[in-house]
């Protein structure tokens, strides 16, 4: 029978924000999933890809990276942190070397819970042999009973070792999602998220983080794609400043938002961008579920 022979499970992807989780879990599942940005908090909800092997699933989640909430929104995401924790068949705890922060409350529950974790130190190709000596022993003595694997997710370096330690730890079961199938998210999400990476990218300061962008019309077509998206504000003076100078900035962010979403949809795309204000949004509770903030949990 399948689930004598075959393995699936949910493995959980956690961290600090900026240890590369997002390029890790691309670099695992081989698409472009997760946004990239040498920002914070880059990674707002839980986004699942999904790997098939031969006998083997892999359902991956890319999480926020773990901090302490100052706003709702914040709250909401550190709510994805703490359910990956309960439903994860295989949790992989990613750090850099030299990093010596982390969350009380997260390594005490990771301490006490009988799910196999893999520690995996990331961006190895920036350490020298003592650092990793000394990541390896600080780690192994918070977290006795996780697997160390080294790793550079930017530079492909033992992936293959990573992948092997985590099917050797899925349970047998038959898999969760057709074979097809590569996330649960719908193609609306990936090119908010596409929009939203471009923000951070482009905005300073607290621009990116008061701004959710939500695609509220998307139309195929044989020769084109029509896609209409709505930037949501906290204030109006950030309107101004996404809109720019004669609306110079907003059209850069459309320029260089289209040009990533034609290459993700492999097709022509019409996008629309507009700007509306929805006064502290991150603080309001019924906001943030419509902007799909409880989704996951």
């Amino acid at each position: 029978m399948e689930q004598d022979t075959h393995k699936s499970g949910f493995v959980n992807i956690i961290g600090n924000p900026n240890v590369g989780k997002s390029t890790l879990m691309n670099c695992l599942v081989g698409e472009r999933l997760s946004i990239i940005t040498a920002k914070a908090q880059t990674t707002r909800h839980r986004i699942k890809g999904i790997v098939n092997g031969d006998n083997y699933q892999i359902v991956y989640s890319d999480l926020p990276g773990i901090l302490t909430p100052a706003y709702k929104m914040q709250e909401m995401m550190m709510r994805f942190v703490d359910e990956s924790l309960q439903d994860a068949d295989v949790l992989l705890y990613l750090i850099e070397c030299g990093e010596t922060k982390y969350n009380e409350s997260v390594i005490g529950k990771l301490q006490k819970i009988n799910v196999p974790i893999i520690l995996a130190i990331n961006k190895i190709d920036k350490a020298d042999s003592v650092l990793l000596e000394e990541a390896r022993r600080y780690w192994s003595e918070l977290l006795p009973q996780a697997e160390i694997v080294e790793i550079s997710a930017l530079k492909n370096i033992n992936l293959d070792v990573l992948l092997q330690k985590i099917v050797e730890k899925l349970p047998f079961s038959p898999p969760y999602f057709p074979k097809d199938e590569l996330t649960d998210r719908p193609m609306r999400f990936f090119i908010s998220e596409i929009i939203r990476e471009k923000i951070l990218l482009q905005y300073k300061k607290e621009i990116p983080y008061s701004v959710e962008v939500v695609v509220e019309r998307y139309e195929e077509s044989p020769e084109i794609t029509r896609i209409g998206a709505v930037l949501y504000v906290e204030r109006d003076t950030q309107k101004q400043i996404i809109i720019g100078r004669k609306g110079s900035a907003i059209k850069q962010l459309g320029i260089a938002s289209r040009s990533d979403i034609e290459e993700f949809l492999g097709c022509h795309v019409f996008l629309d961008l507009s700007v509306k204000v929805l006064k502290d949004w991150r603080d309001n509770d019924l906001i943030m579920k419509r902007f799909g903030y409880n989704q996951g949990i």
